[in-house]
C-alpha cells in the first residue's frame, strides 16, 4: 500500500470517477485504474463497485476511506513543513543562549530574526551554559552559546571568541597591581551563579588555578546574578570577578574599577551542538545571526 495508490483512491473516491480522477491527479485513467485495481489485490477485497455511471464505495473501501485521508493528510502536513524550514516560511528555532547574553549585544537577537523570518517561531533559553550545554545534548535544544569549560561528551564546540575576566572592587588599594589566586584566596569575594556554584564555568577555571597554587578559593557570599554581585561590591561589602562585556556595560556601577590577573584569564564562547546532528534550517540562521552578533560582524 503505497501513498501514490491511496491519492488515487481517495481521489476515485471524491469523484466517482476513474476519468475525473485522472484529471485530478493529472494522471491517466487506465494509470489511475491500475493503482486502485494494485491496491484492492494487495488487500483482497474490492474497494469500488464498478458497472454503474458513478463509482461507489464498497463496506471495504467505506472503512478504509478516513484512515487513507490521514495518510495523506499527514505525507502533505510533513512536507508542507519540510518546505517552510527549508524556505524558512515556517518552523521553530530552537537555540540557548549564555546567562550574561544582553552583555555580548545579543538582547537584540530576536527582534532581528523576527523581521527577518516572521513566520518562524523562535524558542531561545538564556541559562547557565552548565544547563545550556546539557540540554543540547540531551535533545532539548538543537543548539547554543556557552563559555567553556562545559561537559562536552556527546557535544560539537566551536569556540567563537574570547573575553578577558578582571577582579572588580569599590576600593582603589585593591586594583594596585594585577591580582595572583592568592590574592584572590585571600579576598572578601561576592560570586554570582550561586546555583551552580563552582560548576559555573568561570569558577570553574578560578579553582582549577587555586588547587595548582595550592590554596583555596571561597565566596563570602554567593548570590544567583551579576548584577546583585556587582551592588553589593559597590557598596564595599567584597570584590567580584566579571569578564570585559560586563566591565564595560553601561549597568557597571561607576563606584568600581577593574583590574587584570596576574596570569590573564579568559571566558571562551562556543557554539555548541550535538555530535553528528544537522541543524535545522530555522536554527541555523539563528545560530549564524547570533555568530555575527556576538562577533560584531552582523
Amino acid at each position: 500500500m503505497t501513498l501514490t495508490q491511496l491519492r488515487a483512491f481517495l481521489a476515485a473516491a471524491t469523484t466517482a470517477s476513474f476519468t475525473a480522477a485522472a484529471r485530478e491527479l493529472q494522471l491517466s485513467q487506465p494509470s489511475v485504474s491500475e493503482l486502485v485495481r494494485r491496491l484492492e489485490e494487495e488487500s483482497g477485497t474490492a474497494l469500488f463497485v464498478r458497472g454503474g455511471r458513478r463509482l461507489l464505495l464498497t463496506e471495504a473501501g467505506k472503512e478504509l476511506r478516513p484512515f487513507a485521508e490521514q495518510s495523506v493528510a499527514a505525507a502533505d502536513g510533513g512536507a508542507a513543513a519540510m518546505r517552510s524550514l527549508s524556505s524558512l516560511g515556517g518552523g521553530v528555532a530552537s537555540f540557548g543562549l549564555l546567562r550574561n547574553a544582553d552583555y555580548y549585544l545579543l538582547s537584540d537577537l530576536v527582534e532581528r530574526f523576527h523581521e527577518r523570518y516572521p513566520q518562524v517561531r523562535a524558542r531561545l533559553i538564556g541559562q547557565n551554559s552548565v544547563e545550556v550545554a546539557a540540554a543540547v545534548a540531551g535533545g532539548e535544544l538543537e543548539a547554543g552559546l556557552v563559555v567553556l569549560p562545559v561537559d562536552d561528551a556527546g557535544l560539537d564546540v566551536t569556540p567563537l571568541m574570547r573575553d578577558e575576566v578582571v577582579y572588580a572592587s569599590a576600593d582603589p588599594t585593591h586594583l594596585q597591581r594585577p591580582v595572583t589566586t592568592e590574592d584572590l584566596a585571600a579576598a572578601r569575594l561576592i560570586v554570582y551563579d550561586a546555583h551552580y556554584g563552582w560548576q559555573d564555568p568561570t569558577r570553574r577555571q578560578v579553582a582549577e588555578r587555586a588547587r595548582l597554587a595550592g590554596v583555596r578559593v571561597e565566596g563570602l557570599i554567593e548570590v544567583e546574578h551579576v548584577e546583585a554581585a556587582l551592588k553589593l561590591v559597590a557598596r564595599g561589602i567584597g570584590d567580584t570577578f566579571v569578564c570585559r562585556a560586563v566591565a564595560g556595560s553601561p549597568g557597571f556601577p561607576p563606584e568600581l574599577g577593574v583590574v587584570e590577573f596576574a596570569e590573564p584569564l579568559y571566558d571562551t564562547v562556543a557554539l555548541v551542538m550535538r555530535s553528528g546532528s544537522v541543524l535545522s534550517p530555522a536554527t541555523r540562521e539563528i545560530a549564524r545571526l547570533a555568530t555575527e552578533m556576538l562577533l560584531g560582524t552582523g
